[in-house]
């Protein structure tokens, strides 16, 4: 049977499992939201640890704060970032629309293990939350969890995918093609030039993404309970961000304006808004790689993506293009999770936006899955992928689209007469364009030449 401890709050006493680190205040959260079984994720519980480490190296810096309470908030700070106690954060993510019982959450299982740890009575308000609010270490925490994520998963991911592009392009450099245009025969380009496309996409939202991080690097930190700093030293900031800086490696600044940051949560909204962008780029390259694997015999079979699984519980044989559609999938939540932020980030009312744990879920989630989606496409499709040179082949000799390389020779509504023709009667556009001008077959099998059609 599970034995309990009596811990006691501002309100009263609370019952909380003896073997728990949290306190009273966790356990009331607990009591109160159990709309879900989400958790924020753990990276989100890394960043507030982060918050408190920096906050204790500050304070004890500015003479606020004994060396044995600060040493013992530090050492558990760092214990959380590596990971340990990841069962004592058990909050649902729809909580208090600021977030405290998070921050509480970890004060508490700071101070409690650091008490135990130094003897020293510490104390999750005074001690472990010192010149802090729940409005100031929430905000921040939203930034520094996802510019750290941006750091080590996203970009890394997205130029793991730009990578693979490159070199499938370069691959196929020389491999012509029919293009396609409303799904209908278009003129031809090489198989290159069309992951080119692809990578450019790539490159671009890279770009776009790395010119939003700055601004993840401002923290609402310092600003407090409304954004005036009250029970802050005033160094605060400024030393807070400088530690902080150190001990993730990424150049972090107090905010501009506190006010902003706090009250409104415009810079999320807005690396959501590129995540979304890059959702749909990945989207177009996934479908694209599908309709290409489409067949093998009844569709364009341009493509073999390579077989992961078996595709059909009833009928034998059937592989499906299974990375693609789980890259499709992620994107189609991430751009929910877009929606369901920008919905979130107009919920700033006065001093403080009341949506923040929603916020961070969705915006970590984002981040994660389009940085595990970049390496999937990237090694399971991209890498792997091999082309049906027959296909391709015989889709080009057959594509009527071909005599608009003629217009210029003949006029478009002689070409257009030729192509219906070549199409109705099956016949290579070469041969009908040959019984019906008089240009030589030579001529025509250089001005019809697919390869020299590319531009290439």
């Amino acid at each position: 049977m599970t034995q309990f401890r009596t811990e006691h709050d501002t309100m009263g006493e609370v019952q909380v499992p003896s073997s728990a680190f949290y306190g009273a205040q966790t356990q009331r959260a607990i009591d109160n939201f159990s709309l879900s079984d989400l958790r924020l994720p753990l990276h989100f519980i890394y960043a507030v640890a982060h918050i408190k480490k920096a906050a204790a190296q500050t304070n004890q810096q500015l003479g606020l704060l004994n060396a044995e309470i600060a040493r013992g908030i530090i050492n558990v700070s760092e214990a959380i970032i590596a990971g340990e106690h990841a069962d004592q954060f058990p909050i649902d993510v729809f909580q208090t629309g600021s977030g405290t019982s998070t921050n509480m959450n970890v004060n508490e299982v700071i101070a409690h293990i650091a008490h135990k740890a130094t003897g020293e009575k510490v104390h999750a308000n005074d001690h472990v939350n010192m010149g802090q609010s729940s409005n100031d270490t929430i905000p921040s925490a939203i930034h520094i969890s996802a510019a750290i994520a941006f750091e080590q998963k996203l970009l890394p991911a997205l130029e793991n995918l730009h990578t693979h592009l490159l070199g499938k392009a370069e691959q196929l450099q020389d491999v012509v093609k029919t293009g396609r245009t409303h799904l209908m025969d278009a003129m031809p380009l090489t198989f290159g030039q069309e992951i080119s496309g692809w990578a450019s996409q790539i490159e671009s939202n890279y770009v776009r993404l790395q010119s939003i991080f700055p601004q993840l690097l401002q923290l609402a930190q310092g600003g407090t309970a409304v954004g005036t700093g009250i029970n802050a030293h005033p160094q605060f900031a400024q030393a807070f961000a400088q530690h902080l800086s150190e001990n993730t490696g990424l150049p972090f600044t107090p905010a501009n304006n506190f006010f902003a940051l706090m009250s409104a949560q415009d810079t999320a909204v807005a690396v959501s808004g590129q995540l979304k962008t890059l959702a749909v780029s990945l989207m177009k390259i996934a479908n694209d790689l599908r309709w290409m694997n489409s067949g093998p015999l009844a569709g364009l079979a341009e493509i073999n993506l390579h077989a992961l699984q078996p595709g059909s519980s009833i009928m034998p044989g059937k592989v499906n293009p299974v990375i693609p559609e789980a890259v499709c999938m992620v994107c189609a939540q991430v751009i929910g999770n877009d929606a369901s932020i920008s919905l979130a980030g107009q919920s700033g009312n006065f001093q403080l936006n009341v949506m923040l744990p929603l916020i961070a879920y969705n915006l970590l989630q984002s981040i994660d899955l389009l940085s595990n989606a970049c390496n999937q496409l990237a090694e399971k499709a991209i890498a792997n992928f091999t082309v049906n040179h027959k296909n391709i082949e015989n889709a080009l000799a057959r594509n009527p689209i071909l005599i608009t390389a003629l217009n210029s020779v003949i006029g478009y509504e002689k070409a257009a007469a030729i192509a219906k023709k070549a199409y109705k009667e099956g016949r290579a556009i070469i041969d009908v364009a040959q019984a019906e001008t008089d240009i030589d077959r030579a001529e025509l099998e250089r001005l019809l030449n697919p390869k020299s059609l590319t531009g290439e």
